[in-house]
């Protein structure tokens, strides 16, 4: 019996052993990789650049072109939701092509808006023109939020290389003034004053500088993607950099802000002189993110939406996701 017991110390001991031997292996091995939870996945395909807007106790969300189930480009995609958490995907918001970009497919970086005094939804877009000659940006018209969207028949700006791409129509709180902000291919970011139809420039007006590339020590090799807030008298601008896809991805949401929507804008690395800007970067699980919109819900609460790559599963492009964003302190904060 003394034998027997003896034994079974022993294996309660050698049990023992190997449980905590396993525990400290397990322990050290999730710390490596933390997952921060703030990249938070809503609509898990490919869903690149999204804009997301409330109107009339639902939210909608515009994207970049993205191949649908059938294999057929969708142009620009739309879905919906009624809780801004679970998205119902709608198809195609642009599905008859203008007749200036009819041959070619590549829709980008859709932004879209309701307008009162128009009555009607309006979107900004860009495209490759049939005769290649580098992006040009559209404006299209709906009724209806899911479209369809109607291009006006001829574009609104043309330019070499992609710099007119990623537009953001913001109108003034303070003034009611329209400004259009847009930019990339490693140029600076820009803004100017619209008419008030949003037909064109206000004559007289000039693109102004807002934000330049290469001025903080990551992510802004290139930036793009600009998106306006205004929060408190204040003038958030949101952009992104370097790269968003491929291979190399290396994407993050940066900020600068200004009294102004013209600008002067002060970076935020350049106003804490850490000269990194970035408010979202990746994590252990997803890479990349980027591409922003800022909507309020319905209690007043701001959320930022954006696309990310999931690490392990590439396979299904730039997912959209949402998380709530709060300003402390006179900047932005993704919060969980």
């Amino acid at each position: 019996m003394k034998k027997f017991f003896n034994c079974l110390v022993l294996v309660l001991l050698v049990t023992m052993t190997v449980c905590r031997s396993h525990a400290q292996q397990v322990g050290p091995t999730k710390q490596a990789a933390p997952y921060s939870g703030l990249i938070h996945v809503v609509l898990d395909r490919d869903f690149p650049d999204p804009t997301v807007i409330s109107y009339n106790g639902k939210y909608y969300a515009y994207a970049t072109q993205s191949p649908g189930g059938d294999g057929k480009m969708i142009n620009i995609q739309v879905a919906w939701s009624t809780d801004h958490e679970h998205w119902s995907y709608a198809g195609d918001a642009l599905p008859q092509k203008p007749s200036w970009a009819s041959n070619t497919q590549n829709f980008w970086a859709p932004d879209v808006f309701f307008d009162a005094k128009l009555n009607k939804f309006v979107m900004f877009f860009s495209a490759d023109p049939n005769e290649l000659t580098g992006k040009w940006m559209g404006i299209a018209y709906a009724d209806s939020p899911l479209g369809p969207f109607t291009d006006r028949g001829a574009p609104f700006m043309k330019g070499p290389g992609f710099r007119c791409i990623d537009p953001k129509a913001f109108v003034d709180p303070k003034t009611g003034k329209h400004f259009l902000y847009w930019g990339s291919d490693f140029q600076p970011l820009r803004v100017q004053e619209m008419k008030d139809d949003w037909s064109d420039f206000k004559d007289g007006s000039q693109p102004t500088v807002v934000v330049e590339p290469g001025k903080d020590k990551s992510y802004s090799n290139l930036v793009e993607g600009s998106w306006l807030d205004y929060d408190n008298g204040t003038y958030y601008l949101y952009y992104s950099g370097d790269n968003c896809c491929g291979v190399g991805a290396n994407y993050a949401v940066m900020i600068a802000k200004a009294d102004n929507p013209l600008g002067p804008f002060v970076r935020l690395g350049e106003s804490d002189k850490t000269l990194n800007s970035a408010i979202l970067i990746k994590d252990a699980v997803y890479t990349a993110p980027g591409h922003n919109s800022i909507f309020t819900d319905e209690k007043g609460n701001k959320f930022i939406a954006y696309h990310a790559i999931e690490i392990a599963h590439k396979e299904k492009g730039r997912v959209m996701c949402i998380s709530p964003v709060k300003y402390q302190n006179g900047w932005p904060v993704v919060t969980k």
